[in-house]
């Protein structure tokens, strides 16, 4: 669950562009007790199992026309057709899909408990060659075995109770690691939990979140190359079809797929149809369901608009919404996103942040986040202690609510019931940090919709009601 991460003394890996998770498992392969690698090993191996995407073509030749069996370390999907009752798989990395593969019955009974685990699973594919039958049906190309790369098991429980044994300052600096950072890098706690609130969308279902912040801070690494539950949209056009539902394929979007959909430098992204998008997006963002044609889609997929700010605009009293896409600057929508990250109190990104030294395995990490979502225990704690102020606003109370069970599923993971965190840890690192994110939401909304929003406040809890409650 710990691999050695020396990313200050070496830019290897970054120089190969691969995810967080299958560095960590290639380091975790091929590295001794010390953390020493064989690099020259390494680019043999990553050579061999890992081709670029231009390098199809040269694959396909080999298996179709060289009859070999290929293997590769890729991202595999499979699919059952309910009028041929034949099983299917797509490598969407290499643009393969459904209709030109096949997996034989024999080898589907081998291989399908590893394939079912999730919609989309990362592993070493052998593939090979189905050429056409008397029967005149179309070639395909099949797989011949599968290779799960993960190197260990999720015990959420383990976890849990590991989680006991460090103070709340040493689990932060456990967590930064985990996630490629050395919290040695950074001046106070405050930089690092500002950090680390990036993480709410892993870790608790429909987290709706705004961010801005100067570049070079890295929200596209951790959103776009961190899990293998995300989805980072660069720029580009998103249409309704690709995020919700496809009325054509009659296939459900990215909403049925990822924990998150982070829209990177959200200001470039444009849409096909923006009242079309507009409607599907408030629906969804208040309730997780949407409808579209005669479909209702439900997800579970949180939604972060991450947009660059200038140092003159980093002001939370000034309208800094307004470079948005206009999909998105309208005060009903954007009073559906839970909080905001101020990303300025996030350092620039530099060499003193990379990771250096023993850390938890990046890919474990998010593993353990994604599974913290199913968990509802940690609501029901955060309904006790949470005190709503009369006639407190519906969206502020789920907003705070939702942000406050996500930080502590993230910090408090080994908490089972209210009586197990202490007042000062919940409203320092919970309940406050909840507050203020909901809060500059709020004050932007005054701002854009001065006559709907400009005198409503949000729930606030003193100190003094949370130990009110808890005697």
């Amino acid at each position: 669950m710990v691999v050695y991460k020396n990313l200050k003394e070496s830019n290897y890996f970054s120089d190969l562009s691969i995810p967080s998770f299958l560095r960590d498992w290639i380091m975790q392969e091929y590295s001794d007790d010390k953390g020493n690698i064989d690099y020259e090993i390494v680019g043999k191996q990553i050579e061999r199992l890992y081709p670029q995407k231009d390098e199809w073509l040269s694959i396909k030749d080999r298996i179709i026309q060289g009859n070999e069996s290929v293997k590769i370390l890729t991202r595999i999907s499979v699919d059952i057709d309910i009028s041929t009752n034949d099983i299917t798989f797509s490598l969407p990395i290499y643009d393969l899909y459904n209709k030109l593969t096949l997996i034989e019955p024999w080898i589907w009974d081998k291989y399908k408990d590893e394939l079912l685990v999730s919609k989309e699973i990362w592993g070493i594919v052998e593939l090979g060659y189905l050429p056409p039958g008397d029967n005149k049906k179309d070639g395909k190309i099949i797989l011949k075995s599968f290779q799960n790369f993960c190197p260990y098991e999720i015990d959420l429980e383990y976890y849990k109770e590991a989680r006991k044994n460090f103070t709340i300052d040493e689990w932060i600096d456990v967590l930064l690691g985990a996630i490629d950072y050395n919290p040695l890098g950074y001046k106070d706690n405050i930089d690092k939990r500002t950090m680390l609130s990036r993480l709410l969308p892993f870790t608790e279902k429909r987290v709706n979140i705004v961010e801005l912040a100067p570049k070079g801070t890295g929200k596209s690494y951790l959103f776009g190359r961190l899990s293998k539950y995300g989805w980072l949209a660069s720029g580009g056009k998103m249409s309704r079809a690709k995020m919700f539902y496809d009325l054509q394929k009659k296939t459900t979007g990215l909403v049925g797929s990822y924990d998150y959909i982070a829209f990177d430098e959200v200001q470039t992204i444009s849409f096909s149809d923006p009242s079309e998008m507009k409607g599907a997006l408030k629906g969804y963002l208040e309730s997780g369901e949407c409808s579209v044609g005669d479909k209702k889609i439900v997800g579970k997929t949180g939604v972060i608009l991450l947009g660059n700010i200038d140092m003159n605009d980093m002001d939370e009293n000034c309208d800094m919404f307004r470079s948005l896409p206009r999909v998105f600057y309208e005060s009903a929508l954007i009073d559906r996103f839970h909080g905001f990250i101020a990303g300025w109190k996030i350092p620039r990104m530099n060499e003193d942040l990379k990771a250096q030294g023993w850390a938890l395995n990046s890919e474990y990490f998010t593993d353990i986040l994604h599974q913290l979502r199913d968990d509802l225990s940690y609501r029901a704690i955060v309904n006790e202690l949470v005190i709503i102020p009369p006639q407190s606003d519906t969206r502020d109370v789920e907003a705070i609510k939702r942000l406050c069970t996500a930080y502590i599923k993230l910090f408090f993971p080994h908490v089972h019931q209210a009586s197990d965190i202490s007042m000062f840890d919940f409203m320092t690192y919970c309940l406050k940090p909840a507050i203020d994110m909901r809060t500059i939401i709020k004050r932007q909304l005054a701002i854009i919709d001065p006559i709907e929003f400009g005198k409503k406040g949000v729930p606030y809890l003193s100190m003094k009601d949370v130990h009110e409650k808890n005697n």
